[in-house]
């Protein structure tokens, strides 16, 4: 009765339940069989079996009173002796009829798994026994399917946990650093302290679903001992887990947890819970008398059964002896690679490309003959700038491979974006190096080509970038940093147009008076404040952009 969805069934009390219209029956007498719940489902399975034996073959046989909805199976050799679904339709509820076999145990129940979801189920949820006449019905001994014990002593805590003890009594993982979880709603906490052979825990966060910590022996999830507090309908499910990969953690069907506590307030889930150092009686625990790095994550869950988290763990920036002294930790939500790739990047096209591009486009007639180092001074400062944009591109396109160590699948358009401009940012040098002579019938076609894969490379970046803040390696603050990204778009795009307005109607002024020699002397003083005006702007334009990427690259230091 379990199905092959890939997922481990809901061990939360089920919403579902399966009745029937009758306490006693005989050989050939039909019972009617209801599915019912406080929501819908989408699949079922129903099957009867020895009230003494939940485990043995399916009894006797079904009719079907809706077969559109419906469908009889064949289980243990007998046509009928199982009840499905036809389709994912949302139901509310089934009913079936069961006819009794002449050969029918003294006891009969019914087992129903049920599917609110393809991979949100409950297994094997149990009807009241049903006996044949003049049998004494026994007390039904427990499926080995659903053998999991829970935690012998349950409480509501009375009141939040504290940061008060951290580094002293216990130790801590606390984001926003400093924060107290008594005080502050948005607080992320993971506590522990040890009292002789057992080791207790606190975890508390804002989500919808659960928060979760996870001990790891390295920084990549997988292969983890990882601990979860969940959220149904305001019930509060303390579980222990360990998780494969990238799969949905496979939940302990053994209980080393005790002292378990859990409240739920104002959208905050916090739990407790106590666990030995050693549990040999579930090997995949990990002895706490190692070291490991703390993963602390949080996300959605429905019906009990938790969803990928969004955003990205907190991870502590060194392992720790869970039993050694106590000591506040810190933690971060990104990789430094990831933090490393977002800096370059930002720097690249925020400063060296935008500066070096504007040097390039308005600054040609303003220093026309001054020259550095042999080339016009324009032409050097333009080079340096695109250079150094194209040199820190390569290095920051790099890391993400480096710390990923393939392509990611879950980075959206991101990773197309940020190849695109790899590719368009290296066509320019190599152009650059090919480039005919400024006299040569050819030159337009460089001059049009390297402006419009400039241009195209500048709006991919801006793109790119606006997409990476929002990826889950490195999610930036939210609407803020997005506020800014786009505050630098129109930023440039202003002083740009001031530019090209301020370069018409000099050159409208100067098409105006170039036959009259003697307004000749104020063309070239007005060329002057021309010149310094254009400065005045460039100096803006760089303390600008400059304060728009301080801004990003501090909310890249402190995720």
């Amino acid at each position: 009765m379990m199905p092959d969805h890939h997922s481990q069934h809901n061990t939360t009390a089920s919403p579902y339940t399966l009745t029937v219209n009758a306490s006693k029956f005989s050989p050939g007498d039909n019972i009617r069989v209801t599915v019912s719940g406080s929501g819908h489902f989408e699949g079922f399975l129903i099957q009867a079996r020895d009230a003494t034996n939940l485990d043995g073959p399916a009894i006797g046989s079904f009719t079907l009173k809706d077969p559109e909805i419906s469908q009889r199976l064949t289980c243990s050799g007998i046509e009928g002796s199982a009840v499905s679904h036809t389709s994912n339709a949302k139901k509310t509820e089934i009913q079936v009829i069961w006819k009794a076999p002449s050969n029918a145990p003294p006891t009969v129940q019914f087992l129903a798994t049920v599917l609110a979801h393809y991979k949100i189920f409950w297994l094997k949820v149990p009807s009241p026994v049903i006996s044949q006449e003049g049998a004494v019905s026994p007390s039904p001994p427990r499926s080995t399917t659903d053998m999991s014990t829970k935690p012998s002593s349950t409480s509501i805590l009375p009141q939040p946990f504290t940061s008060e003890g951290c580094g002293k009594s216990k130790s801590c993982l606390i984001d926003p650093v400093g924060c107290n979880p008594s005080v502050d709603a948005n607080c992320f906490f993971l506590s522990y302290s040890t009292l002789g052979q057992t080791v207790s825990f606190e975890l508390s966060g804002p989500a919808q679903g659960y928060v979760s910590f996870a001990l790891s022996k390295d920084k990549w999830m997988g292969d983890d001992d990882t601990y979860l507090c969940t959220n149904d309908e305001g019930r509060v499910s303390v579980e222990a887990a360990h998780t494969t990969g990238r799969k949905y953690p496979e939940l302990s069907s053994k209980s080393v947890l005790t002292d378990v506590g859990w409240r739920v307030s104002d959208g905050v889930i916090q739990c407790k819970f106590s666990r030995s150092i050693y549990t040999p009686q579930d090997p995949v625990r990990f002895s706490l008398n190692n070291s490991y790095y703390l993963f602390l994550a949080h996300g959605t869950a429905e019906y009990g059964m938790i969803h990928r988290h969004k955003r990205q763990p907190l991870i502590s920036s060194h392992h720790q002896i869970i039993t050694g002294p106590p000591e506040i930790l810190t933690g971060s939500r990104a990789p430094l690679l990831m933090k490393y790739h977002g800096a370059l990047m930002l720097i690249a096209w925020m400063l060296a490309g935008s500066i070096g591009k504007l040097m390039a486009v308005y600054f040609k007639s303003a220093w026309p003959e001054q020259k550095l180092f042999g080339q016009k001074i324009w032409f050097q400062v333009h080079r340096i700038l695109m250079s150094l944009t194209v040199l820190l591109t390569a290095v920051g396109f790099v890391f993400p491979f480096v710390y990923r160590g393939k392509w990611s699948t879950r980075a959206g358009v991101h990773p197309y974006f940020g190849c695109t401009v790899m590719v368009l940012a290296f066509c320019q040098p190599i152009m650059a190096a090919f480039r005919p002579a400024p006299d040569s019938s050819r030159r337009w076609i460089f001059n049009w080509l390297h402006w419009g894969v400039g241009n195209a490379a500048e709006i991919t970046a801006g793109v790119s970038m606006l997409s990476g803040i929002r990826q889950q390696s490195l999610l930036l603050p939210y609407p803020w940093t997005t506020g800014v990204l786009a505050t630098f778009v129109v930023w440039t795009i202003v002083l740009k147009l001031v530019l090209k307005l301020h370069e018409r109607g000099v050159a409208r002024k100067e098409s105006r008076n170039e036959d009259e020699l003697p307004v000749l002397s104020y063309i070239i003083g007005d060329v002057n404040r021309n010149t310094r005006f254009r400065v005045a702007v460039l100096t803006v334009f760089v303390l600008g952009n400059s304060a728009f990427c301080i801004s990003l690259l501090a909310a890249i230091g402190d995720v």
